[in-house]
């Protein structure tokens, strides 16, 4: 299995027999909410949709797997969501086929999409690689493979001597605890060690820092994943090392 980092998404790019690729967290219709707590954007929805679609033209995919919330309101969807779904997702399917793991956000996201295009909600595997958004236990036959998870939103934030700082997009990878995660793997699988892979929001309005993620887990993964050999990467595929080597894991840092 080859992985590669497309800063432009960012979106990951999964190859074994076949090429993934894989966004997560669009968030389509963010910029409604914002605006009923005083903050006002104009829609960046085509924006999103546009990267996703360089990323296409980059890779050359076989398929394109979104990692859940693709939508944003809960437990309702909003005008703008209405408006701008259906668009959206269909400039998506004309390029490629579509699979969608939906996400805590993704209430009636079903009636966007056509019936072969909604995976479980608790995971699935594709080529070997397990997926699912990330708010809930996965799937046991996830297992044994590397788990890719939306749901996060993982950035860092890099200083230098002088103080200046960097804050972006990250990806975390780390080993995760089966009998936590409740996967009770047979055959060849429970012979594998699960993996995970935290991959960052499409949505650039979307961001949590990875040390408020391993100080105060928020999901089955988060609690269950060994961060003594966990690696972070920026967007680019740049590897940064070990957690460890983030500074106090982001203490000073707001969610």
């Amino acid at each position: 299995m080859r992985l590669e980092f497309l800063e432009a998404g960012p979106a990951l790019l999964v190859c074994r027999t076949r090429k993934v690729l894989v966004a997560a967290d669009l968030h389509i219709g963010i910029e409604s909410d914002l605006a009923l707590h005083g903050l006002h954007f104009r829609s960046r929805s085509h924006d999103r949709m546009k990267r996703v679609l360089a990323c296409v033209e980059e890779s050359d995919p076989d398929l394109l797997v979104l990692l859940g919330d693709v939508k944003h309101t809960v437990p309702l969807t909003t005008r703008q969501e209405y408006r701008e779904l259906p668009g959206i997702l269909e400039e998506l399917r004309k390029s490629l086929p579509l699979r969608v793991l939906p996400g805590n956000h993704d209430s009636g996201i079903s009636r966007f999409l056509r019936e072969d295009e909604l995976l479980a909600r608790e995971g699935a595997l594709i080529d070997g690689t397990g997926y699912l958004h990330g708010h809930t236990y996965p799937d046991p036959s996830l297992s044994g493979h590397l788990i890719v998870s939306g749901h996060h939103h993982p950035m860092v934030t890099l200083k230098d001597e002088v103080g200046c700082s960097l804050r972006a997009p990250a990806y975390l990878l780390a080993d995760v605890d089966e009998r936590c995660l409740r996967m009770n793997a047979a055959g060849e699988e429970a012979s594998r060690q699960t993996r995970v892979l935290f991959i960052p929001a499409l949505n650039e309005l979307a961001g949590y820092d990875i040390g408020r993620t391993v100080r105060e887990p928020f999901s089955p993964l988060s609690r269950c994943m060994r961060t003594d050999d966990s690696e972070v990467f920026l967007a680019d595929g740049t590897f940064i090392g070990p957690l460890a080597t983030l500074e106090d894991y982001g203490d000073d840092q707001e969610p």
